[in-house]
């Protein structure tokens, strides 16, 4: 039986008891002498309090109960108090002492203090209080914690349930949209033969007349002839009666459009700033890296430091400084690196390595994020970790005969995107900084990209040297990167760069939304279709980066006055968005918390034709897709500084 258990019926003492146990040392002392009258035993506090203790003890002989009784003894106490080093000292008289029922040999004693040093009993009363309050304030802190995840994942759901309706209503609006185009498509056509049977009565009309001018000595012959005049002139009638009507439908499907236009622009714009607040929300906080991917356990905490580009850049245009200077923090002062490279993964909860590869790519933009970082704040902190990977790059490009920049340090292939992003983060550096070396080495990289990319008039873009495979990022980058400009006065068409991606690599693939529901797209393969031999599939990522190159390509026509040509490309890169918007999907994760999100694509775990696959999970949210796009419709360009 446990000593707490037991307590006397009245309260003698002058101060209130506090339930608290722990173990006591006891020894009868001779009130007179202070000589010991019996050996140390051991006993429990069964409550204190300011004036004394009720102590309970096991097994007393007769001897020291005898002596307990006896008015001349003293106990002399040593309280061990948990926690603490020292043990309490004090010497108590003993008021009473009572056996407890029914528990032969088991004794309650009643004790009041004679000596005991304040500050010590002090100690003993806060530990007791601090005791007594444990469990309510633990028993609270429990309750609140439930209540805060309670109402957490009911305002969680709720949010997941308000994105997943704002997804439907896009997707109405777009489907809608649709099926008005294609009753203004059948008006058209009713509308166009409509006119040529009206053309037809025209011309059967003024033949008649002229015969009825011809026949008018002929009663007979001018009576039916009038008649038939008369006949076809009411099927005229009736006919453009039909017209103004099919008119009226097709203005009404045209006003109708327009409306659902202005509600998915409202509808887009929502989203949209909660894409960026899905990018927010996963930036772990200590290492300031952002979750690459939801959906695949295999990748789950992974932060890839391309995306960590995206991410900063994305920080960085919203003047989110802080979350930006946080992520380049890390970078600058805790990713491990070998010889001087940055590894292609790190983990966003620790920061450790994820994988260890060294690529170029990566690097390249890291410092192209560093340079949009500084060129928009005017905070040089970070200009020297862009100038660091500057010169690995320049190393690598001098090592070769024809100055190109291979894959990473440990590879020997050459990318046409590495040289790409190389030539965009020279130029970058060379604007901001003005140094020469940053001008000859953007020079270099262009050159070894015309000699080895755009040597070919049937393949525009070569995937590298040697490879005449089709990546589509390399077309949307080219346009990005270098410009029209710059790529029609070196010899290239830009046009024929944009018509030959969007022939070759535009597919319609079925995405299965979250709810099982699936729907038609229309948007970029990451390669061509017809040479990856495992069906369409649409990259969201470089969807976005083909919408971003019509953007470009609209503004350079909208600069020489070539309004048609501008308008095409703007009509396309609005109507790509509007196909990309159809892939975004609340966040199903509860690091995502429900906000608007795209996959990394239609399909999961197949081979992109590029070296990867794409993510395992039908509802993988990917950082560099979601941001990429919500890149392509700020029409923010990341390789190329823009005022």
């Amino acid at each position: 039986m446990r000593p707490e258990e037991y307590s006397i019926e009245k309260e003698q003492r002058k101060y209130i008891r506090l339930d608290s146990v722990f173990p006591v040392q006891f020894c009868i002392i001779d009130r007179r002498s202070g000589s010991a009258l019996s050996e140390w035993l051991q006993g429990f506090t069964n409550n204190i309090s300011k004036g004394g203790i009720c102590l309970f003890a096991n097994n007393l002989t007769p001897q020291v109960l005898d002596l307990l009784n006896a008015h001349t003894a003293l106990l002399s106490l040593q309280i061990e108090i948990p926690f603490s080093k020292k043990t309490v000292k004090a010497k108590a008289g003993i008021s009473w002492v009572k056996e407890l029922p029914d528990f032969p040999g088991r004794y309650l004693m009643g004790l009041s203090y004679e000596e005991i040093a304040p500050l010590e009993n002090n100690k003993i009363i806060r530990y007791a209080l601090t005791k007594r309050l444990f469990a309510p304030a633990l028993f609270t802190v429990i309750l609140l914690l439930f209540l805060v995840i309670v109402v957490n994942s009911l305002k969680q759901k709720r949010l997941i349930e308000g994105n997943r309706a704002l997804t439907q209503q896009l997707i109405r609006i777009e489907q809608q949209k649709d099926e008005a185009q294609e009753q203004i498509s059948r008006i058209e056509g009713q509308k166009k033969d409509a006119e040529l049977k009206m053309q037809g009565l025209e011309a059967r009309i003024q033949s008649a007349e002229e015969e009825l001018i011809k026949a008018e000595e002929q009663a007979e012959e001018a009576e039916r002839l009038k008649n038939l005049v008369q006949d076809l002139t009411g099927q005229r009638n009736t006919l453009s009666e039909r017209l103004a009507k099919l008119e009226s439908e097709e203005q009404e499907a045209a006003t109708e459009i327009q409306q659902m236009d202005k509600r998915r622009a409202a509808l887009e714009e929502i989203h949209f700033e909660k894409m960026y607040e899905w990018i927010k929300i996963r930036q772990n906080p200590r290492t300031g890296l952002v979750m690459s991917f939801e959906g695949d356990s295999d990748i789950a905490k992974w932060a890839f430091t391309y995306d960590q580009a995206l991410a900063i850049q994305a920080f960085t245009f919203f003047s989110d400084n802080a979350r930006a200077k946080k992520t380049l923090d890390f970078f600058k002062r805790r990713a491990k690196r070998k010889d001087g490279w940055f590894m292609n993964a790190y983990y966003a909860d620790d920061g450790e390595p994820a994988e260890y590869l060294l690529h170029s790519g990566p690097n390249i933009w890291l410092g192209i994020a560093v340079m949009q970082y500084t060129k928009k704040t005017a905070d040089a902190a970070y200009l020297g970790l862009a100038e660091e990977i500057a010169v690995k790059l320049i190393n690598l490009q001098n090592q070769d005969a024809e100055s190109g920049i291979k894959g990473g340090p440990e590879n020997n292939w050459y990318s046409t995107e590495h040289n790409l992003d190389a030539y965009a983060f020279f130029n970058m550096l060379f604007e901001f900084t003005r140094k020469e070396i940053y001008q000859k080495s953007r020079d270099k990289a262009f050159d070894w990209l015309v000699k080895h990319t755009y040597d070919r008039q049937d393949i525009p873009v070569k995937r590298g040297k040697g490879d005449a495979t089709i990546a589509t990022d390399t077309y949307a980058w080219s346009i990005a990167a270098i410009g029209a400009e710059k790529l029609k006065t070196s010899g290239m068409d830009p046009d024929k760069i944009i018509e030959f991606a969007e022939k070759e690599c535009l597919v319609e693939a079925a995405f299965i939304r979250p709810d099982g529901t699936s729907i038609k797209i229309k948007g970029f393969d990451f390669s061509a279709d017809t040479n990856a031999g495992r069906g369409a599939v649409i990259s969201s990522e470089w969807t976005a980066q083909m919408i971003l190159a019509f953007k470009v390509m609209g503004e350079y026509y909208n600069q020489r006055k070539e309004t048609d040509k501008a308008k095409l490309y703007n009509l396309k890169a609005q109507g790509y968005l509007s196909e990309l918007c159809n892939m975004i999907i609340s966040s199903p994760s509860p690091s995502g918390q429900g906000e608007s999100c795209l996959p990394y694509a239609t399909a999961e775990f197949v081979d992109t034709g590029h070296g990867w696959r794409t993510p395992k999970g039908n509802c993988t949210g990917s950082l560099s897709a979601t941001a990429y796009a919500l890149f392509a419709y700020l029409n923010y360009n990341p390789l190329q500084f823009k005022d």
